[in-house]
């Protein structure tokens, strides 16, 4: 059965309630569509672009770019790697926006299909391993780590699988995400496209967070900075059933948790940047009106007027900037009209 050791050190208490911090103030900011759209699109290509590019892809972001946007017929293997991570990442985003999505063995088995789409045999895609496999450091190619034999990895991934289930009210998210990240790279349960598997199935479990931020989100950026230290910290060395009872996931879940903190400060600096422009920036009427919504849940004109000595035409062209921002919506019609907020 497996059962992970770790340690609540210091560090990592302080990381996880400096991210549960980051997490409060970014849910408490209304921002418009204009901008969140952008930013979905700018952490798309920079997601794709670094998972691909942490497992020897040596395509540069302009090119990951490029490619995503006139998506060409006639491809290279380093380019249908992109285009299908990015696609992953596509219908995951889709998935997440309609329903919570449990982490299942067919996920997992549906994303692998994906990343690997045209890249393995087909009776490969999708398919957990029945050979053996051995991972080679990429400097030396010489073998560091011999994961578990082919004919122990479905119980492997059944009991991750199921401690992450099982423990889902009753541990934290981010410390849930970081070791199944970690247990997945050990167990390697496919013949190629674990990393970029594990990567887009952790972020799956990162969207349960409580802030939507999984379109908005590319923590596999901060991996690639040092992919050096991504894969020293993630990986393990030697024969999996010599060391499988000695692993300790606590350095990791710090690093871990070091990554997610980088990532949203990246994603709240870039939404500052993008909000502060005339078009996008909100004034603090808007604000008024964005927190008598959140407190009461909706806002008529006689409610804005009952706390602003704004004119009613300029109250007419509040709700219309808000509207435009895709920020509320307007319900009912005529002296019954209403504004909530926009799902």
């Amino acid at each position: 059965m497996f059962n992970p050791r770790y340690t609540i050190t210091n560090k990592l208490l302080a990381n996880i309630k400096y991210i549960n911090s980051l997490i409060l103030d970014l849910n408490n900011h209304h921002f418009p569509i204009t901008v969140l759209v952008e930013l979905e699109r700018t952490a798309q290509a920079v997601s794709t672009y670094a998972s691909t590019s942490i497992e020897g892809n040596p395509l540069p972001l302009t090119d990951v770019k490029r490619i995503l946007k006139t998506r060409p017929q006639n491809i290279r293997k380093s380019e249908q790697e992109v285009l299908n991570y990015n696609r992953a990442l596509e219908k995951l985003n889709r998935r997440l926006k309609l329903t919570s999505m449990p982490l299942t063995l067919n996920l997992i088995l549906s994303i692998h299909k994906q990343v690997t789409y045209k890249l393995v045999a087909r009776s490969l895609s999708g398919k957990l391993r029945d050979d053996p496999i051995f991972v080679n450091d990429p400097k030396t190619n010489k073998t560091v780590y011999l994961p578990p034999d082919a004919k122990d990895v479905l119980l492997l991934m059944t009991e991750l699988i199921k401690f992450i289930n099982d423990h889902k009210r009753s541990d934290d998210p981010l410390i849930l995400a970081g070791i199944f990240h970690k247990q997945f790279v050990i167990i390697h349960p496919f013949m190629d496209g674990n990393g970029r598997t594990g990567r887009l199935a952790t972020k799956v479990l990162l969207a349960e967070m409580g802030l939507n931020t999984f379109n908005l989100f590319s923590f596999e950026n901060y991996y690639n900075k040092n992919v050096t230290n991504y894969f020293n910290h993630v990986g393990v060395y030697g024969n999996y059933y010599d060391l499988v009872n000695t692993v300790d996931f606590t350095k990791w879940l710090e690093y871990f948790t070091d990554g997610i903190i980088d990532e949203l400060l990246r994603v709240k600096k870039e939404l500052s940047r993008i909000t502060t422009g005339p078009e996008t920036e909100l004034k603090p009427y808007h604000q008024k009106i964005l927190d008598f919504i959140k407190e009461k849940g909706y806002i008529t004109d006689r409610d804005y007027a009952k706390f602003t000595l704004r004119a009613k035409a300029t109250r007419v062209l509040d709700f219309k900037f808000l509207l435009k921002m895709g920020l509320i919506v307007r319900k009912g019609e005529g002296r019954a009209t209403y504004y909530k907020l926009k799902s």
